[in-house]
């Protein structure tokens, strides 16, 4: 979707350091924190992604597919389920 492979592979290596916008970088670190550290999120999160011009909608997007990218991977990690071939692995 990004038709930039170099900013892809420097967002794998390192989103931080990838010369991203504030914009997407505001999101990028909602998500991980989201994921990580769901126990510490706080409004002031939400309120930085608000700052960087997303909308309410945009924000339960944004939480809406993290949540669902975590919950598809425990359950497949939890049902033992083995990854296609022709998905690459770092």
């Amino acid at each position: 979707m990004l038709k930039d492979d170099d900013l892809v592979g420097r967002i794998r290596e390192d989103f931080r350091t990838a010369g991203l916008d504030a914009k997407r970088l505001a999101m990028l670190e909602y998500a991980e924190k989201l994921t990580l550290t769901p126990n510490k999120m706080e409004r002031s999160d939400v309120d930085r992604l608000r700052a960087e011009g997303f909308s309410d909608g945009d924000i339960l997007a944004i939480a809406e597919v993290t949540a669902y990218y975590a919950y598809v991977n425990r359950i497949a990690d939890g049902l033992g389920v083995q990854v296609e071939d022709w998905f690459v692995q770092d």
